[in-house]
């Protein structure tokens, strides 16, 4: 660890002082928003977790259902009943802060035809065609949330990364690097007084001897 270097000045040691001060409360701020961020971090993993496993069960199940469907339904009335739908969906996307980490909101909508029913009509479709896209479209808001929290957790990620590096350099690198000069300047700075105490006390012991010279010469020329 390179040493900083600073001039042995009263001045310097003040605010080496400040700047440790500083370090220290900035590093304890540091400390509790990344225990606070991974404690979130933490929160949304086990959610994603949770909404993972369902989300897989639910699409094999969704292949299963569009599996039984094209073997009960023709090909050409499959594609006649999807490839024009009624209903169409949009995606909204926002944000919210989390710990001043600004990260995605996802919210589907439904609009026109069929919004809250069908996207086509059931007419010529068959019972398993039906229920296989009740099915997928009753998991697209778990899809949506599920690509939310990801994506919250990565972002998260980073800046549990980037918080933690910043607690380090100033736990392991500027810290000590501020307490060592503070150390030296504080050595440096009793040492000179400690010689400044010594020249005092030898220039004293001078004008004394001085003085007891002069005494003694008066007293023989009396």
């Amino acid at each position: 660890m390179a040493e900083l270097r600073v001039n042995p000045t009263r001045m310097e040691l003040k605010n080496l002082k400040n700047k440790l001060a500083t370090a220290r409360r900035g590093h304890k701020l540091l400390k509790d928003k990344c225990d606070e961020l991974m404690r979130r971090f933490l929160d949304i993993v086990r959610e994603n977790k949770a909404l993972r496993t369902k989300v897989e069960a639910s699409l094999a199940s969704v292949h299963r259902s569009f599996a039984t469907a094209s073997a009960v339904t023709s090909s050409r009335s499959m594609r006649e009943a999807l490839v024009l739908p009624t209903r169409s969906t949009e995606l909204k996307v926002g944000t919210q802060n989390l710990m001043s980490v600004v990260v995605p909101t996802f919210s589907l909508t439904a609009t026109g035809e069929g919004a809250h029913d069908m996207p086509y009509g059931v007419a010529f479709t068959s019972g398993e065609l039906d229920a296989a896209v009740r099915e997928l479209s009753a998991m697209a808001d778990n899809l949506v949330r599920l690509a939310e929290l990801e994506k919250s957790a990565q972002m998260l990620a980073q800046e549990i990364e980037r918080t933690r590096r910043r607690v380090n350099a100033l736990e392991y690198i500027m810290i000590p690097r501020y307490e060592v000069a503070i150390k030296s300047i504080t050595m440096k700075l009793d040492e000179n007084e400690r010689g400044n105490t010594t020249r005092l006390m030898k220039v004293k012991d001078m004008m004394l001897e001085a003085a007891l010279e002069a005494k003694r010469a008066a007293d023989a020329q009396a």
